[in-house]
């Protein structure tokens, strides 16, 4: 195994990684009204963008390190059940958010709602249900931050930086990481919707050369699924049982489309997707991307498929510590099969891959922090400006949680990362989605049902132990409660949740518990641009007395 740098793949790594660091530091003056000084601006990018943007944030958003890192490993590790899924989830989650994000974009611009956690708390008149949303999403986007981490560290570590030392390991994603920060706290969510351009157009790139050089190097795409269908099939020693699943069998349907469907629904549930939406000039603008976007899913499906491609070419997934690591089986395929020079522009498209997503998601939880507990428990009469500074600096401490997460977790399946966020994420779904159509369900049973349901998905989570490693939060499916049929742990735990809501709502109905009171109206959640309320962002600066002067 070669521990030696590869300097023309780090020179070009190097060079795009600075060019866009420098867009990131730009972005602060692009479409901006002069100051930065509050949410509406930092946190949301004056709500201003059009489809096209939209387009690209979202994208940046939601095809991440996991893309193109985490989910290949999968595939390659144990095959479709645990990697290929991602597809058909990128497919049903667009129809669920055409229906329901416009008018979670309405009810917010006519409200002024920067959270998910704005809407519910106003939806509700309830704070404590507001901070549990808040918390939630915060808990939630850490280890998906850290999968975006782990992406970079894979990249690093195939070029030969690192050590066997955990600091000389760890240094080059800790200077990534500074920058990251850097950039952030300085230009908000312009820097990741500018550089979501130059990171699209690079995995584009890289993706479309692959799918037909690689194919053609390894003898051609029956080879390729002959030899991945042989390592998949094969038994693994430590369990008995195959190493993974080729095609998946009976036994396996139920953990496919639980996990498919359990992903798909909360997807959009993470601040960071309702940052970017609510980030948008009108509803109408959610509505054309959630029919565009699934043009994204055709470029994971081809990216799923490398994971089979590195099965085929043999790769070493050996971190330089001596220990197989999945995540760097197509950093390696690539170090292995491409010229060095397009190697480096694939590592750079990975690299910036991640610090899209994790600035979006970074600026998201802060957003929940500032608006959901320092403005409501802290200092209910903090200004816009100081509600941007604490969210700046709520943004690195976010960033630090993260790299919490890719230093003490298991690494070895990184998509277990993503998937622990979603057990908890959707956890949030009936108080939001169910919350924009009615106000049916009871706050307190909505609190319960949130409670209950964080605890099951967390224990049974933690119950899961990795059989090579034995670490535990080793997985995201276990057997549903009494049955023999696995599930994904965070569908299983919305059920128990829904049960909860429902039967402690009957009771509580019964019993005339008050309800709190819901600062919404119907109207709210058909408005749109240019209608009364629904205010430009200038009015919203007038308002809080934060304009900037005019020249």
């Amino acid at each position: 195994m070669n521990h030696s740098v590869d300097w023309v793949q780090l020179i070009i790594v190097i060079v795009i990684f600075g060019a866009v660091t420098a867009m990131g530091f730009m972005a602060a003056r692009w479409r901006s009204t002069g100051t930065l000084d509050n949410l509406d601006e930092w946190g949301l990018g004056g709500r201003g963008f059009g489809t096209f943007i939209t387009w690209f944030l979202l994208g940046g958003d939601l095809y991440t390190a996991y893309t193109f890192v985490a989910v290949p490993a999968a595939m390659y590790a144990t095959g479709a059940i645990s990697g290929f899924f991602a597809v058909p989830y990128t497919i049903v989650v667009y129809p669920i958010i055409f229906i329901f994000m416009s008018r979670l974009w309405s009810v917010s611009h006519r409200h002024g709602y920067v959270t998910p956690a704005d809407f519910v708390g106003g939806r509700y008149g309830s704070k404590s249900l507001s901070l549990a949303i808040a918390v939630t999403g915060i808990l939630a986007t850490m280890p998906y931050i850290a999968l975006q981490l782990i992406g970079m560290q894979a990249v690093f570590e195939t070029m030969g930086l690192g050590g066997d030392n955990q600091l000389a390991k760890d240094l080059p994603l800790l200077i990534a990481f500074a920058v990251l920060a850097a950039y952030t706290y300085s230009s908000g969510l312009r820097a990741p919707a500018m550089i979501a351009f130059v990171k699209d157009g690079l995995i584009y790139l890289v993706i479309a050369v692959a799918i037909f050089y690689l194919p053609h190097v390894l003898g051609g795409w029956g080879s390729i699924f002959d030899a991945a269908e042989a390592k998949l099939t094969a038994t693994n020693p430590n369990t008995g049982k195959p190493v993974g699943a080729f095609v998946p069998g009976e036994s396996g349907y139920s953990a496919y489309w639980t996990l498919a469907l359990g992903s798909a629904m909360a997807l959009f549930m993470y601040p960071h997707s309702v940052t970017a939406v609510l980030s948008t000039k009108n509803r109408n603008i959610v509505r054309r991307n959630a029919a565009i976007l699934p043009a994204y899913s055709l470029l994971l499906g081809l990216l799923a498929l490398l994971g089979f491609m590195a099965i085929k070419a043999g790769v070493d997934v050996r971190g330089l510590d001596g220990i197989p690591n999945p995540q760097l089986a197509i950093p390696r395929l690539f170090d292995q099969e491409f010229p060095s020079w397009f190697a480096g522009i694939a590592f750079a498209a990975i690299a910036v891959g991640a610090l899209v997503p994790a600035a979006i998601m970074s600026i998201a939880a802060a957003n929940l922090f500032t608006r959901n507990i320092y403005r409501d428990f802290l200092k209910p009469d903090a200004t816009p400006a100081q509600e941007a500074k604490v969210s700046k600096l709520a943004s690195l401490l976010v960033k630090l949680g993260a790299l919490v997460f890719v230093l003490t977790l298991d690494k070895t399946l990184a998509l277990n990362f993503q998937l622990l966020g979603g057990i908890w994420i959707l956890q949030t779904f009936p108080a939001i989605v169910v919350g924009l159509y009615t106000r049916w369900f009871h706050r307190w049973a909505l609190l319960a049902g949130w409670g209950t349901a964080m605890v099951f998905g967390t224990v049974e989570a933690y119950n899961v132990v990795n059989p090579a490693t034995r670490k535990h939060f080793g997985g995201s499916l276990a057997n549903v409660p009494f049955t023999d049929t696995q599930s994904y742990i965070a569908l299983t735990a919305f059920g128990l949740n829904l049960i909860v809501v429902v039967v402690l709502t009957l009771v509580f109905r019964a019993l005339k518990v008050p309800d709190g009171v819901d600062s919404t109206h119907a109207s709210d959640y058909r408005a749109d641009q240019g209608d009364p309320g629904v205010k430009d962002l200038p009015e919203l600066l007038d308002e809080e007395g934060t304009a900037p002067a005019k020249p």
